[in-house]
């Protein structure tokens, strides 16, 4: 029967990466963003008795994959086995390894066999080979990049941080990676959830639990009606401009009003701000653009003033196209372009301004830890690249063609004015202040950022 394994040393001692391994979250950034894998249920932790449900969604039905832990000892091992799913048998040791002068290794070791017996050796015992492969070798890297970033800021201390937009793309993997750095996590949401861990409000109300958010250390603000998606008509413009100018006036007030006000207030901005500005060269001081885009900006940042004005150090983090399979721009376009559908589009020299997912999270806890950053700040990776040259990478990554233009005048009569600020203009923009302040980005090869998030790592 199959056994697969898998083995990783790293530069951290062996009783860092146990512990990281225990914590809420562990498992979320260790799963794959490319496969539609969600924890749907978690009982326990890694200790024998723990439970996780996962939702596998494979069409249009939902696998269900029921795991249990069944062996634990501490810095040495833990074991999950299946109870339910897709399996015949799947059986996982994580062996962990001391190996001197703070270095150790973790072993995946994966006991597994396919489902219907011989008929599922024949046809699926490759591809699940080849799965595995891709799933521990981004599990491998995303490990090295979280204990070596958290590693960065350990003088920190644990913070106590809130974040708003907490279910979306960018908020659950900040949330996940605060959380399984040690850090704790208060989710800010318009759902009303029981717990310490959740706080109300309700931007369009006015209304804010502003008790669950005395003493936190950092608020991160990233919640905001989508962009993109539909055409811009008039209410949805407006629905655009509300969601960010009020939400993040409100929350700002709320701070400034605090009895144990945060030291930090992380908010959301775009580098739509710098308008459309072809191929120059843009830091943090440029001046702002025009267009509906670059006005939401600016207003958005405005928007901070009572926190400001009452000495919370306040970062707006322009953020660039963050690429993750699971959302976002990557997310959007990643079928069309395995199916040998995608091309530039326009005339292709409109610049993209990139960031890996994570290096957008990590970025966030540096501005946490570093008291000098202030005003805004450019979350994007070092080296942005034309329109062209994006299709051009992400074809060669997933072994694709990508000979099928979209003409800009077709672009602007389908999606209208959100086509054309979206999709055929750009900006250049350079993360100066990230790099001046001591950031080391994890990607700045956009290559190295797509495999890594599609899961076509080259070891």
């Amino acid at each position: 029967m199959p056994v697969f394994s898998h083995r990783t040393e790293l530069d951290h001692p062996v009783e860092e990466v146990f512990d990281w391994h225990t914590r809420p979250g562990a498992l979320q950034r260790l799963t794959p963003p490319w496969e539609e894998l969600r924890v749907r249920e978690q009982e326990g932790g890694i200790e024998v008795g723990g439970r996780v449900v996962l939702g596998l969604k494979k069409g249009p039905a939902e696998l269900k994959w029921e795991v249990a832990h069944t062996e634990f000892r501490e810095n040495e091992l833990f074991v999950d086995e299946q109870r339910s799913g897709p399996f015949a048998r799947w059986r996982h040791e994580h062996r962990f390894e001391a190996l001197g002068e703070g270095r150790s290794a973790v072993e995946d070791v994966v006991d597994w066999a396919p489902p219907m017996g011989s008929l599922g050796r024949t046809f699926s015992e490759g591809f699940i080979q080849r799965t595995l492969e891709r799933l521990f070798a981004f599990r491998a890297r995303r490990l090295k990049n979280d204990l070596e970033l958290h590693r960065r800021y350990r003088g920190t201390g644990p913070l106590q941080v809130a974040v708003t937009g907490s279910t979306g793309m960018i908020g659950s993997s900040l949330v996940h990676f605060l959380r399984s750095g040690g850090h704790r996590v208060v989710r800010i949401s318009r759902s009303r959830r029981k717990g310490d861990d959740w706080a109300h409000w309700d931007p369009a109300a006015g209304t804010i639990d502003a008790q669950a958010l005395e003493g936190v250390d950092a608020v991160v603000h990233l919640a905001g009606e989508p962009i993109a998606g539909i055409r811009w008509t008039a209410a949805k413009k407006e629905a655009i401009l509300r969601s960010r100018e009020e939400g993040t006036a409100l929350l700002s007030r709320t701070l400034a009003e605090l009895t144990q006000p945060p030291r930090t207030l992380i908010s959301a901005s775009g580098v739509d701000y710098y308008g459309d500005r072809g191929d120059e060269p843009l830091n943090e001081g440029a001046e702002p653009g025009t267009g509906f885009l670059a006005e939401v900006c600016r207003r958005w940042e405005k928007a901070t003033h009572p926190a400001r004005a009452v000495g919370i150090r306040t970062v707006h983090l322009r953020t660039g196209l963050v690429l993750s399979p699971s959302g976002g721009v990557l997310g959007t376009i990643l079928l069309p372009f395995k199916l040998g559908l995608g091309g530039r589009l326009g005339s292709g020299r409109q610049y993209m301004s990139w960031i890996d997912l994570d290096d957008h999270v990590g970025l966030i806890l540096h501005v946490m830890g570093t008291p000098e950053l202030r005003g805004a700040v450019n979350s994007t990776a070092p080296n942005p690249v034309p329109n062209a040259s994006f299709t051009n990478t992400l074809g060669r990554v997933l072994g694709r063609m990508t000979i099928l233009p979209a003409p800009a005048l077709a672009i602007e009569a389908l999606l209208g004015q959100m086509g054309r600020e979206l999709l055929l203009q750009g900006q250049r923009v350079l993360p100066e202040k990230a790099l001046t302040s001591g950031y080391a980005f994890l990607f700045e090869d956009l290559e190295d950022s797509l495999r890594h998030q599609v899961g076509r790592i080259e070891e």
